[in-house]
């Protein structure tokens, strides 16, 4: 007899939780927002959205089905089952905190405070819920399917991001490495490379892009594509600036030669889950073969 559907809720702790175990008290909280210009009231509101939300959420899971709950910071360790359905409880970022850990699981972002966050990736409203559930039961939801970035080391080890990757140094000081791109390769020292996919041109890439000459037109969200850049490259008698942004398509690739002690690798801000490639490795970044499985409204 098959398993019933598992629907995985996923959440990240609000400001307020943080701040109690950060100060000890709400007396304390308080004072400490007040000392900043700010008041407790803005931020009980938002933890008390998000704990009506999440009450909501959890009350739509039909009766019949299993149910799992994971917080970001645990993420790294929860075993996601293939046919699970992840419900994603907060702002964008938290669905591509989620990605990386996802092989072919539906996901339904469930956005908290609509105004607030920008709603690319969380289209969803609590009360929706239900419905949507019931629609995959039934096998008719609408899925678009979201590319995603892959940096794999020459070790065989690899992170794949929703947004972009990040390779520099660790406290994004001045790396040297040696860049081949699809038209040519160059020695380079710089404060490191990020490629993104088109879900994440929305974010970092357009602080990136903006302003310069060499910005390539950024991919869509659907796009085999992905954007390159480099950051503050800077020419020496041994490193150039020529190559400092581009575009890479399905089957090509950017390679990254470590000439740094060690050079980290991460996805989607999320640095304490890195890979390091240490003097001489290579690091290839490209389109995964992976993509997010995202609910439509």
């Amino acid at each position: 007899m098959p398993l019933a559907p598992r629907a995985v809720v996923v959440h990240r702790r609000s400001e307020l939780d943080e701040l109690v175990d950060r100060h000890g008290t709400r007396g304390q909280v308080e004072f400490f927002l007040r000392t900043r210009g700010r008041d407790l009231a803005g931020v009980q509101a938002r933890h008390d959205a998000l704990t009506e939300t999440l009450r909501e959420v959890r009350a739509a899971v039909p009766a019949d089905w299993r149910r799992g709950d994971v917080e970001r910071g645990d993420l790294h360790r929860f075993a996601f089952d293939p046919g699970d359905v992840c419900l994603v409880v907060g702002p964008d970022g938290l669905v591509a905190n989620t990605a990386k850990y996802l092989r072919d699981q539906l996901v339904v972002g469930v956005d908290p405070e609509p105004g607030r966050n920008a709603g690319v990736l969380v289209r969803h409203r609590a009360g929706q819920v239900a419905g949507v559930l019931a629609d995959v039961a039934r096998g008719a939801v609408a899925v678009e399917p979201q590319a995603l970035v892959r940096g794999a080391l020459d070790d065989g080890t690899s992170i794949d991001a929703l947004n972009d990757v990040y390779l520099g140094h660790a406290g994004h000081q001045s790396a040297r490495y040696r860049l081949t791109t699809p038209d040519g390769d160059e020695r380079q020292s710089s404060s490191g490379v990020v490629v993104t996919t088109g879900t994440g041109s929305t974010g970092w890439a357009t602080s990136l892009a903006r302003g310069r000459a060499d910005a390539p037109a950024l991919p869509g969200p659907a796009d085999d594509a992905l954007a390159w850049f480099v950051r503050e490259a800077w020419p020496s008698p041994t490193t150039g600036a020529a190559r400092t942004a581009g575009l890479l398509t399905a089957g090509q690739e950017l390679a990254l030669v470590a000439e740094s002690d060690a050079l980290v690798l991460f996805g989607d801000g999320l640095e304490a889950d890195r890979l390091t490639a240490t003097w001489g490795q290579t690091v290839h970044l490209g389109v995964s073969d992976r993509r997010l499985l995202l609910v439509a409204p």
